[in-house]
């Protein structure tokens, strides 16, 4: 079970795929905002990205932030070969950490 402050490096997706990077301390809680689109302002609201095909688990936040920062630079050939990597079929891995 993922614990209420674990910080965390994400990428939502929606069918296109459309990507986007982010980082949280409570990935469930962000998770559900973007599917919600309590920001209809928002990026991930905008490009209706709803699911989340790839999260890890930093020790802090300085280390979680620095984590983003290297996912956005990178190409987005790189970032789908990251994600294909653990997320081949691109599934929602949201219900993995809801359980």
């Amino acid at each position: 079970m993922i614990s209420e402050k674990q910080f965390a490096v994400y990428i939502m997706a929606n069918d296109r795929p459309t990507l986007y990077v982010g980082v949280t301390n409570n990935l469930i809680r962000r998770v559900l905002e973007h599917k919600n689109r309590l920001d209809p302002k928002s990026f991930p609201s905008r490009y209706k990205l709803s699911k989340l095909v790839y999260y890890e688990f930093c020790y802090d936040a300085y280390n979680a932030i620095i984590r983003e920062k290297q996912l956005k630079n990178l190409g987005r050939h790189v970032k789908i070969k990251l994600i294909s990597e653990t997320n081949p079929s691109f599934i929602d891995l949201f219900s993995k950490i809801n359980s």
